[in-house]
């Protein structure tokens, strides 16, 4: 197992001179342009599906949603929430393992199914985040305006959702030039458009084909890509957020990353972002007894099958060593 000497993050840095980068125009890579295509998609399916939530209560009530609906939500928003943990986050942007080739394409597809823009662009700004976690430089950090209660409210928003309209852009030829000289990442990040419409297309014709109506096709349309967007988006922003805000610190990290346990298992095992910060390269997240890590599990089981390889998962001593010894509670 490879391991990481100390607690600095594991953030690849871009060649002197990336030759095979430097020549893509960045229109290849999606997300460069403040004014393009996966900009204003992205503030659609931010306040879009947003409104849909707050519609959903009196909705359920009614004859609105089936077993159907809800079967077709669950199921995509883990296929989207493992494609961003396992792929965009533990295997794109810290190489907590190696994939086969076919693994690897399947999980750059299924994390753009979770409509969370263009895999470069993701892979590149989250790079930066644990280059500058919490510091000057961070893209997102709760801490960004100050500790004052009124700072803080405008960080959490900041971190939250605010920070993906800011006017500076993460240069993706410098934080991922590795998935940049891959011509089939560079497709899938491109067509992040494409992605997003087959992601919030399957539910509608599973609901369609299943009940053979519209009303059928409307109802999984509103609760499998609507309701649940909305929700996987704020859970992955929680993330940047809460998580930075607020916690439990029982390892040694040079943020405020903290673990919430109430997020573990919509956010597939992300939530118990302290050890992230403190050992980025680890496969597992939840390290400690009664953690669930679904992201974890999900690895062991493509590791056992010979998909993924060299997994970098914790060890005893690499734990203890991270340990805090100065936090009052580290369950």
């Amino acid at each position: 197992m490879t391991t990481s000497p100390d607690l600095l993050d594991d953030v690849p840095e871009a060649p002197a001179d990336p030759e095979p980068a430097a020549a893509l125009p960045s229109a290849t890579l999606g997300g460069d342009s403040k004014r393009s295509i996966e900009q204003i998609t992205l503030l659609l399916f931010i306040t879009v599906p947003f409104l849909a939530v707050l519609a959903a209560v009196p909705l359920a009530w009614g004859r609105g949603v089936s077993w159907l609906d809800l079967g077709l939500m669950a199921a995509m928003y883990f296929i989207g929430c493992h494609g961003i943990t396992v792929g965009f986050h533990r295997y794109f942007t810290h190489g907590a393992f190696k994939a086969r080739r076919p693994l690897r394409i399947a999980l750059a597809v299924a994390g753009s199914l979770a409509v969370e823009g263009p895999l470069v662009r993701w892979v590149a700004d989250h790079r930066k985040h644990h280059k500058f976690s919490d510091a000057e430089g961070d893209p997102h950090s709760p801490w960004r305006f100050g500790e004052t209660v009124p700072a803080l409210l405008k960080g959490l928003w900041w971190a939250h959702i605010g920070w993906m309209f800011d006017e500076e852009q993460t240069p993706q030829q410098k934080y991922a030039p590795d998935l940049i000289k891959d011509p089939a990442i560079r497709r899938i990040s491109r067509h992040f458009v494409f992605y997003t419409v087959v992601s919030l297309g399957i539910p509608p014709l599973v609901g369609g084909l299943v009940t053979m109506s519209w009303w059928g096709a409307f109802t999984a349309f509103f609760w499998g890509s609507l309701v649940r967007v909305a929700l996987l988006h704020h859970v992955t922003w929680s993330i940047n957020s809460i998580c930075h805000a607020v916690g439990k610190r029982p390892f040694k990290s040079r943020d405020r990353s903290g673990n919430v346990w109430w997020l573990a298992v919509l956010s597939c095992g992300e939530s118990w972002h302290n050890l992230h910060h403190a050992d980025p390269t680890s496969a597992r997240h939840g390290v400690l007894r009664g953690q669930v890590d679904s992201s974890a599990r999900l690895i062991r089981w493509f590791e056992r099958l010979g998909w993924a390889y060299d997994v970098r998962w914790p060890t005893a001593s690499r734990i203890s060593s991270r340990r805090n010894t100065e936090a009052p509670d580290t369950a």
